[in-house]
């Protein structure tokens, strides 16, 4: 069982604040990723990654002081730090030139009448932070020219299940029921969505995926492992409920299922904090007059960010300290 302490994951990062504890952790990954300059790049980068993390957690820390009208900016760029800090860990290079440093994601410019935050999108760009990452950290590669909508990014966040199926009264999220020991029951429903059989299921999946799941068929069920580790890991196509302790299905999409949950939150919180700075009479007038459902949600958002993130944040770096 696991159970979330936020006050853990930021503890956790404690460790590498020292130029020694950092350095000796950037040696021993970018010896394990077979970097030939490893001594001399690990002492270089040291302090960079120890800048990152307290920059990201004041950033955080920040947030939960500040008024809402400006929480998505500064959760935002202290995502950004966080990110910043998990790239130098698998690129000893970074940031190796200025391609790498805006933001990597667009969005449309938005008519001023009748807008509609959930129908908005967001187009994912060729250079910047956003490719440059979510192939170091993901090796997910060619993603440029996608137009993603927002209220399809916000149906991967199974902490918002429940307020989806509040409003749509629809069952979004299906639970993951444990078998035993790291061993999880795909739902029956995930075969209906896909309409393959499980074998077939199981070879879509791992054609999806660069770490393929290991799986087991047991009479008419089919069994996937989760391997347990200090902070549960991440195992597309399904998501992991921080509150609930649990891996859910998530009747979305097809193919956002196989983006890691921290892509599906630095897109929605670049969306939201460009809104936050550029679009100041929409936002304002959401805030005080909350006209819409896209006021709690939003709101609801942010509470699940300021949580959620540094704990997968976590999951990329700490499980392999």
């Amino acid at each position: 069982m696991y159970f979330y302490q936020e006050h853990m994951h930021w503890n956790n990062f404690l460790y590498l604040s020292s130029a020694d504890t950092s350095r000796e952790f950037l040696l021993s990954s970018y010896h394990k990723l077979g970097f030939t300059d490893a001594q001399a790049k690990s002492y270089e980068n040291s302090y960079s990654l120890i800048y990152y993390l307290e920059q990201g957690k004041s950033f955080f820390e920040q947030s939960k002081k500040s008024p809402i009208n400006i929480k998505p900016i500064l959760l935002f760029y202290g995502m950004v730090f966080l990110i910043k800090a998990s790239i130098l860990t698998v690129d000893p290079n970074y940031p190796e030139s200025s391609a790498v440093l805006a933001h990597g994601v667009s969005t449309r410019k938005r008519k001023k009448q009748n807008y509609q935050y959930m129908e908005d999108e967001v187009k994912l760009q060729k250079n910047g932070l956003f490719p440059h990452f979510s192939d170091k950290m993901f090796h997910m590669k060619h993603l440029e020219g996608t137009k993603i909508k927002i209220k399809s990014l916000l149906q991967e966040i199974p902490e918002l299940s429940t307020f989806f199926f509040n409003w749509e009264k629809r069952k979004f999220a299906i639970p993951l029921r444990r078998e035993e020991q790291e061993m999880y029951q795909i739902p029956e429903e995930v075969l209906d969505d896909f309409n393959m059989t499980g074998d077939r299921l199981i070879d879509f999946f791992n054609s999806k995926l660069n770490q393929p799941i290991l799986s087991e068929k047991r009479g008419n069920k089919y069994l996937i492992k989760i391997p347990s580790s200090d902070i549960p890991v991440e195992q597309l196509p399904f998501r992991f409920h921080l509150v609930e302790d649990r891996y859910y299905w998530l009747k979305g999409s097809r193919e956002l299922c196989f983006f890691p949950e921290l892509i599906i939150h630095y897109l929605l919180l670049y969306h939201l904090s460009m809104i936050a700075r550029y679009e100041i009479e929409w936002w304002v007038e959401l805030i005080h007059h909350k006209p819409s459902i896209e006021y709690p949600l939003i709101m609801r958002y942010l509470d699940i960010c300021i949580q959620k993130i540094p704990f997968l944040i976590n999951q990329f770096i700490i499980n392999d300290l």
